[in-house]
């Protein structure tokens, strides 16, 4: 009982004064609390466990058929929490100091090919553009404008899914979003996806003399889920559909996919690291450095292009 009063401070802390976002709390407490199990069953506990306990119970992750990424999160996730406890003085000391991380490989992201992208595009706009029942065309005006804004602002879907109808009117070509630790930031927009998004709330707006959900909800994609907005399991399903009759296979799609296609898009043309950080909302340089093998890329085909000696 004691160490789940622990770990639901150290996750209130991560709240206020970080303003974690509530899908990474939860992360937090099924790793935690799993920490806390292991711990008491061989005869332990959050306060009292050492460094050797708590090797243990990294290895009995890897023995458990967990990938060095799992348990490096699961780490990360000690340290945080006993540095927390050691600040706090509820522990005189952290014992998480010498524990060694995980070697991990470099799992390069997976993403689309500019064609690819273009054709998922063209497949979105013909369907969009095609004389259906409403239903259907307002299936195909909605993932059309989804794809677009994402493919243009390369947003996290659970930031895309939940954008309000103000982000495309007013005639800008900017808008701004919040995102993880409620941290606002600048992103473009293209005219293409402004054109699909109004062809969207045209849509809505002839729908709305039917139904009050579409003309009350603040959301540029309104549905009837908990929150109010179409959600991130709703999208990836119809962008799976989009991309099996764009000939593409369905299982190499999905919206972080477009997001890393975006990312990788900017930088093979020339972008700089720093913007496309700033651009996804990362908080930290080394996570946009997983995309440090497409500027290897343009390095090297850049020398091979430019170089005099290259050609000898």
């Amino acid at each position: 009982m004691a160490d789940r009063l622990h770990i639901e401070t150290f996750l209130e802390m991560l709240l206020v004064e970080r303003g974690v976002a509530e899908n990474t709390l939860d992360s937090y407490a099924r790793d935690l609390n799993d920490l806390a199990s292991y711990l008491a069953e061989n005869g332990s506990g959050l306060m009292t466990a050492g460094e050797s306990d708590l090797r243990g119970y990294l290895q009995s992750l890897s023995k458990r058929g967990f990938a060095p990424s799992s348990q490096a999160r699961r780490l990360s996730a000690m340290r945080q929490m006993y540095r927390f406890l050691y600040a706090e003085k509820m522990r005189g000391d952290d014992p998480t100091t010498t524990l060694d991380s995980p070697r991990l490989g470099r799992p390069l992201p997976k993403t689309l090919s500019v064609d690819d992208v273009q054709t998922l595009l063209d497949e979105a706009k013909r369907l969009a553009d095609m004389d259906a029942s409403p239903a259907k065309r307002g299936n195909a005006l909605r993932i059309h404008a989804l794809l677009e804004l994402l493919y243009c602002t390369g947003l996290r879907v659970s930031e895309l899914v939940a954008l309000p109808k103000s982000a495309v009117q007013g005639g800008l070509d900017h808008t701004i979003v919040t995102g993880k630790g409620s941290k606002d930031r600048l992103v473009p927009l293209s005219a293409a996806a402004l054109r699909a998004a109004e062809a969207w709330l045209l849509h809505q707006s002839r729908k709305a003399k039917h139904s009050t959900l579409e003309h009350q909800s603040p959301f540029l994609f309104p549905a009837s889920s908990a929150k109010g907005h179409l959600t991130r399991q709703a999208f990836a399903r119809d962008l799976k559909v989009l991309a099996a009759s764009a000939g593409l296979p369905a299982s190499a799609v999905s919206p972080h996919v477009l997001r890393h296609a975006f990312a990788s898009h900017l930088l093979q043309n020339g972008a700089d690291l720093r913007a496309v950080q700033q651009l996804l909302g990362h908080a930290d340089i080394a996570t946009t450095q997983i995309y440090t093998h497409v500027l290897e890329e343009r390095l090297i085909q850049l020398v091979q292009d430019a170089h005099p000696m290259a050609q000898a």
